[in-house]
């Protein structure tokens, strides 16, 4: 790969990688709710989960989108399913330390595994491949995959950050209850472009 197409996809995963989608909405919902450090195996989950994602995807997962296209559109749909699920899981957090509350951080292979059904990252890892390694060779989709690595966990991590941040000021229950039901309105927005594409 040439220096200035390994820089337009080091820009690439930057934007892709930094701008609010479900797992960075997720990932400051998760600081504001238990804190930045129990949220780190959620941020691990993201980025790691993520980069073998695009390694696949670019070694065989987009073949079988060519060649079976109604696979496409079962994915469409239960990664709609599964993020309304997880927006009423949000909005209906308990705040830290409060009696009877079940709520828990993601985990590292929930994260991971979130990857499979979440339409922001498909979008990614599908452009990412087509634009920056169309060969789909193993070397060209690990290069992309490595970029993106090493991009993704410091951009996430800053989302993890700022709901940490935000959490100092969401004191009252009804000011946690109003950031968790605005976060997973924000999550169900992200549906959008997936519902009408």
């Amino acid at each position: 790969m040439s220096p200035d197409l390994l820089i337009a996809l080091t820009g690439f995963a930057f934007v892709t990688s930094a701008t609010p989608g479900p797992n960075n909405l997720m990932l400051m919902a998760s600081g504001a709710n238990f804190g930045f450090r129990r949220t780190i195996p959620h941020m691990l989950g993201v980025a790691i989960g993520f980069t073998v994602m695009v390694v696949l995807v670019g070694v065989g997962l987009m073949a079988v989108f060519d060649r079976f296209p109604v696979a496409h559109d079962v994915l469409r749909v239960v990664s709609v399913v599964y993020l309304l699920w997880l927006a009423w899981k949000i909005a209906n957090a308990a705040a830290p330390g409060a009696g009877g509350s079940t709520g828990t951080p993601m985990t590292f292979l929930q994260a991971a595994a979130f990857q499979w059904v979440n339409p922001k990252a498909w979008a990614m890892a599908l452009s990412a491949i087509a634009a920056y390694a169309p060969d789909r060779s193993l070397a060209a989709a690990a290069l992309v995959a490595v970029v993106f690595g090493l991009v993704n966990l410091p951009s996430v991590s800053v989302w993890a950050l700022l709901g940490q941040q935000i959490r100092h000021v969401l004191t009252s229950a009804a000011r946690l209850r109003t950031f968790n039901w605005t976060m997973a309105a924000l999550l169900v927005a992200t549906l959008y472009p997936v519902v009408f594409a």
